[in-house]
């Protein structure tokens, strides 16, 4: 059993890995901001904190094997999610960001890719910004992991692939995996790390 400190327990993927932790029997602080979002579960401890705060989140964060931020980059400010982490006293932690950042087969970054098609997420430059003051984290086990350019909820299947910094492709090329299976690709990475003080991706 791992305890997980898990930052943004109820979102789209923060919520999936939650699932999947649960499942395999681990034990899960999760935050949230909205304690409704978050009923209590077996191995689950609900904390309402903001990651502005970095103080309460530190403290929330503190006695965890490891940390796992899944959050919105343009709504949290990576630094003080980093200075939290440092006060904490853990030192494994694993970040959700982007595929922004994943670089294409043409060389190009998938964030200028979309760019060009006139598509700019809000959360994309952010989590490109975040990432590099990740890596700049040398005194932390961090970890980031980046989707494919499709992630939906879907079914778990346990079957996709891993890469490092370029986007997966499929045959046809599309860029995908589901929410559900990109939560175990996350969970196995605490399990059994693979990838400390690197990037890697998952998809289909």
């Amino acid at each position: 059993m791992t305890s997980i400190a898990l930052i943004g327990a109820t979102g789209n993927i923060g919520s999936r890995i939650l699932d999947e932790a649960l499942s395999r029997g681990h034990r899960v602080t999760g935050t949230t901001r909205d304690a409704a979002k978050l009923p209590a579960r077996a191995n689950l401890a609900p904390k309402v904190v903001n990651t502005a705060d970095v103080d309460a989140l530190a403290a929330v964060l503190k006695n965890h094997d490891v940390v796992v931020a899944s959050i919105k980059w343009n709504e949290a400010d990576i630094h003080q999610v980093l200075d939290a982490i440092r006060r904490s006293g853990v030192k494994r932690a694993l970040f959700v960001i982007g595929a922004g950042s994943l670089i294409r087969s043409d060389g190009r970054t998938h964030f200028e890719h979309m760019a060009e098609k006139g598509i700019q997420p809000p959360t994309s430059k952010p989590a490109a910004l975040a990432y590099e003051a990740i890596r700049a984290a040398q005194d932390l086990d961090w970890t980031a992991i980046s989707p494919p350019a499709s992630i939906q909820p879907g079914q778990r299947t346990g079957r996709f692939r891993l890469g490092l910094d370029h986007l997966l492709e499929d045959d046809k090329g599309v860029s995908q995996i589901s929410r559900e299976d990109f939560a175990i690709a996350i969970v196995e990475e605490i399990e059994a790390p693979r990838h400390v003080k690197r990037r890697f991706t998952a998809a289909y």
